[in-house]
């Protein structure tokens, strides 16, 4: 019997919000699509947390997935960024709560650190192992980093709820290897 899973993704943004789905078949990731939803173009805070409404039960309704994992909100020295970008998780997962999808939330330092086994891991470096791992294509790879980051946090969360880790138990990457030569590609 073949477990089929759809994940979606999101890295909320109130300039530019990224998105990834994958789907999982027998526990193998492979991604659907990512993107990003431009909002810059929106003067009105307001008119921005609608389009990011709309664009995630658009989401929702084609490819219709189980579960959703976003990227929550860190804190910066902008207390007004930090609570625009709340905002902006708040209403994606507002559109994800409307069609009854449970919710995943992932720190930035815990996403990156599942994908490069860095948590201070550049961007560029989470979208070159996205690439490796998910057998991403050149001409598939969008300019926006946002789009990666979404997807991040997708693979993240297959990460964490069918790779269960202990982090503690392992002293390194190699060492992880050493004792988990099955779950390595």
């Amino acid at each position: 019997m073949i477990k089929e899973k759809i994940i979606l993704g999101i890295d909320p943004g109130t300039n530019i919000m990224g998105y990834g789905l994958l789907k999982v078949i027998d526990n193998k990731p492979s991604i659907m699509t990512m993107g990003v939803l431009v909002l810059e173009k929106y003067d009105d805070h307001y008119l921005r947390l609608r389009r990011i409404f709309e664009r995630v039960i658009s989401l929702i309704e084609e490819y219709l997935p189980d579960e959703l994992a976003i990227e929550a909100p860190f804190f910066g020295k902008n207390v007004q960024s930090m609570l625009k970008l709340g905002r902006a998780q708040g209403v994606a997962m507002a559109a994800a709560l409307s069609r009854d999808i449970p919710i995943f939330e992932y720190a930035p330092l815990k996403i990156k650190m599942s994908i490069t086994g860095n948590g201070r891991a550049s961007k560029e470096q989470v979208a070159a192992m996205l690439q490796r791992y998910l057998k991403i294509p050149d001409d598939q790879m969008l300019p926006q980093l946002d789009a990666t980051d979404g997807l991040a946090a997708a693979l993240c969360h297959f990460f964490q709820s069918n790779n269960p880790v202990k982090e503690d138990n392992y002293k390194s990457w190699k060492d992880f290897i050493n004792k988990n030569p099955k779950k390595v590609v």
